[in-house]
């Protein structure tokens, strides 16, 4: 049953005055919290952790204010909070808010009343006031699928705001942050993992950081993703650009990173939230995300985006894998197929800047697929007004944890010169499951080779005439992997045929003397 007062709602540990802020004890009262979402009506983790997140950043939110509102206050600045009271999570969400108290001790279920009859309406309608900032829009669309909390009791929602609370977040700078941003990641791929239905909007994180790394996104540079996800590449290419501040960078300099550089689409519903709430909690402060399909661009909400460029620097990416889309949006393209990746392929090759570089994941049927035109045509364009200056191929069960089994390559190119030659590196002989999954030390090869584009037993160059004359195949075949040959004579493989049959008959014999027993 709900709580009615404060009296009855006991404290539970989170209440106990110490704050929680390394990373172990972190975890703990993220998970705990989770528990007893999945308890109270969130039993998955697609509904777990978007009913977390809002909860997460709200309070992130209200701790990053507090201590804004304390460094105005030293240098006499004008300082405006994005919430007023008593939506504020200091006046609801706290164990002494004002609100809260006062809601818990009237009438039974005033609490969560409150909560979805009055903050979460009045949250969402921040975006559409006068003048609103862009913070107060990041707000409005983390909100802007939570029409109540799935929290079944008062009792529950008031325990997993304790546990939230309990979180040490008024730090000096981001970087306090950091331990949450990771406790967060392991929410999200939580939701990516096999049988949760989330996995095509998760690319794993160790493909994220090869990507990034040998594209290598400088701070003066704008960096985008058709196809954000949960935000991954673009918080990847945050910490790269953040590594290569100089010394003299300010925090202007800081802050412009995150509201001036990076740039994502993202059309799923569920998933564009989380993604806002991430690039927040991974310190982008008000991320430039566009919400709608990219390729038929539609909007859903674009108040974000106002200022983005026509073109970019970097274009860090992965398309989803098998999608269609419909006759009317294929017409916005050059190249008409139903094939995602391939309208995709397309979007990314228009929308790089002149000497723009773009890392991205393609399955397996954009590399090898010629019997369509537009699968053709797009790769003839690919090559000719971008030089491809690397391919690697990907062990089959790169994406087995978030359930999808296939066949994926990296391409890494520059726009400005056509390709005169490809540059392969393979890693496709490679075991890799969920348990013995790919890390980052698999790349080290690749990261020595590539500068000079050099030759090895997993490494070789294919001519651009080469290519044409497959009509465009692209599919990595290594010609240094020897084929494994059965070199055993029929004698040999009788011998051993027999020898096998022999241990089966005598295991079954043993086991029919331990059934007579």
């Amino acid at each position: 049953m709900p709580t009615g007062t404060s009296t009855r709602h006991k404290s539970n540990g989170a209440r106990n005055g110490a704050a929680t802020n390394s990373r172990a004890a972190l975890d703990q009262a993220v998970w705990s919290a989770c528990d007893i979402l999945r308890r109270s009506n969130c039993a998955g983790a697609l509904q777990y952790v978007p009913e977390l997140t809002w909860m997460l950043f709200l309070r992130v939110l209200d701790a990053r204010e507090a201590h804004e509102a304390t460094d105005s206050e030293i240098f006499d600045e004008p300082f405006t909070p994005s919430l007023q009271s008593p939506y504020r999570w200091s006046d609801w969400g706290a164990p002494d808010g004002p609100k809260r108290n006062q809601l818990v001790e009237g009438a039974m279920g005033s609490f969560k009343g409150f909560i979805d009859g009055e903050l979460l309406p009045h949250l969402k309608r921040l975006k559409d006031q006068p003048g609103a900032t862009a913070r107060q829009k990041v707000i409005s669309e983390i909100i802007a699928g939570t029409e109540r909390t799935r929290v079944d009791t008062e009792r529950n929602l008031l325990d997993v705001l304790d546990r939230v609370h309990a979180l040490d977040l008024a730090g000096d700078d981001y970087d306090d942050l950091f331990p949450l941003s990771q406790v967060y990641e392991g929410l999200l791929l939580k939701m990516g993992e096999k049988g949760n239905d989330g996995g095509q909007f998760f690319t794993p994180r160790v493909l994220i950081r090869a990507v990034v790394k040998a594209i290598n996104p400088q701070p003066s540079e704008t960096v985008y993703d058709p196809c954000g996800g949960t935000g991954g590449f673009l918080i990847e290419a945050f910490k790269n650009m953040g590594q290569r501040l100089d010394e003299e960078a300010t925090g202007a300099d800081i802050a412009t990173m995150g509201t001036r550089r990076l740039f994502g689409r993202e059309k799923e519903n569920l998933i564009f939230p989380i993604a806002l709430a991430n690039m927040v909690l991974h310190g982008i402060d008000a991320p430039n995300l566009w919400h709608g399909n990219t390729l038929s661009g539609y909007e859903h909400y674009g108040g974000l985006w106002a200022d983005a460029p026509p073109v970019f620097d970097v274009i860090l990416t992965n398309p989803p894998f098998g999608g269609q889309e419909n006759a009317e949006v294929q017409t916005r393209f050059a190249y008409r197929t139903s094939a995602t990746q391939i309208l995709f392929l397309q979007h990314v090759v228009d929308s790089l800047a002149p000497n723009g570089r773009c890392g991205m994941v393609v399955d397996e049927g954009v590399m090898f697929r010629t019997n369509e035109n537009a699968f053709v045509q797009t790769k003839r364009k690919l090559l000719d007004s971008c030089d491809l200056w690397a391919v690697v191929s990907l062990p089959p069960g790169t994406f087995a944890a978030t359930g999808a089994g296939v066949k994926t390559n990296l391409l890494f190119f520059t726009k400005g010169t056509s390709t005169e030659r490809v540059w392969y590196y393979d890693l496709a002989d490679m075991k890799v499951t969920k348990r013995q999954p790919l890390t980052l030390s698999h790349f080290d090869e690749f990261f020595r080779l590539l500068p000079d584009r050099a030759d090895s037993g997993r490494s070789w160059t294919v001519s651009r005439e080469e290519i044409e004359r497959h009509r465009f195949d692209l599919k990595a075949v290594n010609p240094n992997r020897r084929a494994e040959e059965d070199i055993r004579t029929p004698l040999e493989i009788i011998a051993e045929i027999e020898k096998h049959g022999l241990e089966v008959n005598q295991a079954m014999a043993h086991l029919r003397d331990l059934l007579k027993a």
